[in-house]
């Protein structure tokens, strides 16, 4: 299997479960500005709601993606108040033919005065203990 992991955050906290998801599959994390040039089986998109949707970069991203390069997409992030992007994610990537995995990892992400220290050493083991699953 080959792995891609990219990621969209604003605060940093997406970083933090794209590098524990990446370092887990051998790979390294990168943000979305880096495409997806290399055939890959699974594809770890990281990014979050803001404003109550997915951010416009991700869905340019996601709208790029050769559905020739990209077996699917595995859905991830962290939020302080909304949870799944999933089904934001779903219908970008239904429009380009890139099928996205039934499963994704979530956790709180800390926002001002919202989840402090989020996401902690628990929440990066368990993205890391989540994408053993693809392997």
């Amino acid at each position: 299997m080959t792995y891609a992991v990219r990621y969209y955050t604003k605060t940093g906290n997406t970083k933090k479960l794209a590098q524990a998801i990446a370092g887990e599959l051998g790979v390294e994390a990168l943000p979305l500005s880096e495409p997806v040039n290399e055939a890959v089986d699974v594809l770890f998109l990281g990014n979050s709601y803001y404003a109550f949707n997915i951010d416009p970069e991700v869905r340019r991203f996601v709208a790029g993606l050769d559905k020739a390069k990209v077996g699917k997409i595995v859905n991830f992030g962290s939020a302080a108040m909304l949870n799944s992007t999933y089904k934001k994610v779903k219908e970008e990537a239904d429009k380009v033919g890139v099928p996205m995995d039934e499963k994704e990892f979530h956790c709180k992400g800390e926002f001002k005065i919202f989840h402090k220290g989020r996401p902690n050493e628990e929440d990066l083991k368990a993205a890391a203990d989540f994408a053993k699953q693809f392997k």
